[in-house]
């Protein structure tokens, strides 16, 4: 058995290409985008590759790659079912409510009369959301009737786009605040008003479509429970100030005792059901005690050092749940058990 590895430095792949030096496990680094890439992997068993919603190639033809490869008889990292909804909330949408899963209430039109049409009938606030974008990206709190108007004119107009420069420089300035990078990225947020991004300029507006979700308001957390396999670790995500959204807040609490036990079965029971190697979720809890979904993703950040209150800690250094749900208070290494998995499946 021989693993390939699409190596992008700072991702998955540095924990994964360190594994099988470690261990003397029969490995090559691969180029995905070259053209003969599946002549590279003629002598491979495993494809891993943790490709990013924020780079435009990968969003081209990624998941193309390696749903192509699995149907071959290769094993892939992410497959198809862990991979083919990645960052398109649409698709989410539709395949949490085939499987009877707690989401958010959520509406997606196609015609934009019948968009205007619902707006007339609905409340608000409501929150729309490209179906792409990670992280609080492309996420915005509508207010009011006027405000799902102008927004709907525009999808069914010249579109939307996926890089937006202002809440690019807004969250390079909030992580300055936060000690997390230095005052270059700042200067580099606002060079961005002025000169897109490699993404910016590939990537098409998106238009022909709109979707929202309901506003659970007053929410001053969420909780993000994180797989791999059958393994769970958690932790709640404070709100960022004066914003609605904890995504990208970077400020966590982690207590095994403050994640209830019914939405831990709800996650282990999603994942059980769509075969997930990988899940990051997102929940909330409603006014009146409702475990709601907003969305998953199959990743999850690589940045060990995440803030709880005013230090940082390491967010693998808080144990987990094992596929019993038994608590082990240790720490842990998700990305080996990525590897671990896929050269153990069957």
């Amino acid at each position: 058995m021989k693993i390939a590895i699409h190596d992008r430095p700072g991702s998955f792949s540095d924990a994964w290409i360190e594994y099988c030096k470690r261990n003397n496990f029969p490995f090559k680094i691969v180029n995905a985008y070259s053209s003969d890439i599946i002549d590279q992997l003629y002598d491979c068993n495993i494809l891993m590759w943790h490709h990013h919603h924020g780079n435009y190639r990968d969003t081209l033809f990624a998941k193309q790659l390696l749903y192509s490869l699995q149907i071959s008889g290769k094993k892939v990292f992410p497959d198809f079912n862990t991979g083919w909804h990645f960052d398109d909330k649409v698709g989410q949408k539709y395949m949490l409510e085939a499987i009877g899963a707690p989401l958010v209430s959520s509406y997606v039109f196609y015609d934009k009369k019948e968009a205007l049409d619902w707006v007339k009938k609905t409340s608000f606030p409501k929150v729309f959301k490209l179906r792409g974008g990670a992280g609080a990206a492309n996420v915005k709190l509508l207010r009011s009737k006027s405000d799902a108007r102008y927004v709907i004119n525009k999808s069914f107009g010249r579109g939307i786009s996926q890089f937006n420069k202002w809440n690019n420089l807004k969250e390079k300035w909030i992580r300055y605040r936060r000690g997390r990078d230095g005052f270059l990225e700042v200067l580099k947020g606002i060079g961005r008003i002025f000169i897109n991004t490699e993404f910016g300029k590939m990537r098409s507006p998106e238009k022909g479509y709109v979707y929202f979700q309901d506003f659970i308001p007053g929410r001053k957390v969420d909780y993000r429970l994180q797989f791999v396999g059958k393994r769970c670790w958690a932790m709640i995500r404070k709100v960022r100030e004066n914003d609605f959204r904890a995504s990208g807040s970077d400020n966590m609490i982690f207590d095994k005792n403050q994640i209830p036990n019914q939405m831990l079965d709800i996650a282990y029971d999603i994942v059980d059901k769509l075969s997930l190697q990988s899940a990051a979720f997102d929940f909330l809890i409603d006014d009146n005690s409702n475990i709601l979904l907003i969305e998953i993703s199959y990743g999850f950040g690589v940045d060990k050092e995440i803030r709880e209150g005013e230090i940082f800690v390491d967010e693998f250094a808080h144990g987990y749940w094992d596929e019993n749900k038994l608590w082990h208070d240790e720490v842990f290494d998700p990305q080996v058990w990525m590897i671990q998995n896929i050269i153990n499946q069957n």
